[in-house]
């Protein structure tokens, strides 16, 4: 029935956003967010890097010998590389993004660059007498690769890059004796303190 002319009209019901569509936008927004950062960083994965890097400066203390110490601290290199691959894969997997997707082609470039560096270095003063300082190179060029690899991740990664950066800068100036000390809290501490804050915040 129309209203006599001159009555108030009545504003039809508007009617609430339809909770799918709601869903439908957050998926949206998580899929953009996935697709503009590299979030297969695994925190849970730093944790257990850290553990292991722990071990391996208590067992480096005990070695005979520079070589035997450095051997240790290759080795534990390559444990914490497995560990992070695997655990990435994992929790790329479970996000369900392509872990080598283009920010992450970017992450690993860019960290890539300096480890390369790192390696040359290593080889290149381990039998001299700058040998003492690999733990400040270490720490420094680590520090570089998460820093700049991280501008494609998160922003707790290359706050934690910078982190190992400024832990490296002390170790430079430091005695030489306590290079083993500065790796244990940045490969063991660190790494278990950010680790854990990335699996927090971001989806362990």
């Amino acid at each position: 029935m129309t209203p006599p002319s001159g009555a108030p009209q009545r504003r039809p019901d508007i009617l609430p956003l339809h909770g799918q569509a709601i869903d439908d936008l957050r998926y949206i927004r998580r899929t953009m967010e996935r697709a503009g950062a590299f979030t297969a960083i695994s925190g849970w994965g730093l944790v257990a890097s850290g553990v292991t890097a722990l071990i391996a400066a208590l067992v480096a203390t005990l070695q005979p010998s520079g070589e035997a110490w450095l051997g240790t601290w290759l080795a534990e290199a390559l444990i914490a590389l497995a560990i992070g691959l695997w655990t990435s894969q994992r929790k790329a997997r479970a996000a369900l993004v392509p872990l080598m997707n283009v920010p992450g082609r970017q992450f690993v470039f860019s960290f890539a660059v300096p480890m390369a560096v790192g390696a040359l270095l290593t080889v290149a003063l381990m039998d001299g007498p700058e040998a003492g300082r690999l733990a400040a190179i270490w720490l420094l060029l680590y520090g570089a690769g998460i820093a700049t690899g991280g501008a494609f991740s998160v922003r707790i990664v290359p706050t934690m890059g910078i982190a190992f950066l400024l832990l490296g800068a002390a170790a430079l100036f430091s005695p030489v004796g306590w290079g083993n000390g500065y790796l244990a809290v940045g490969f063991g501490a660190l790494h278990i303190v950010f680790g854990t804050l990335i699996a927090r915040r971001h989806g362990g």
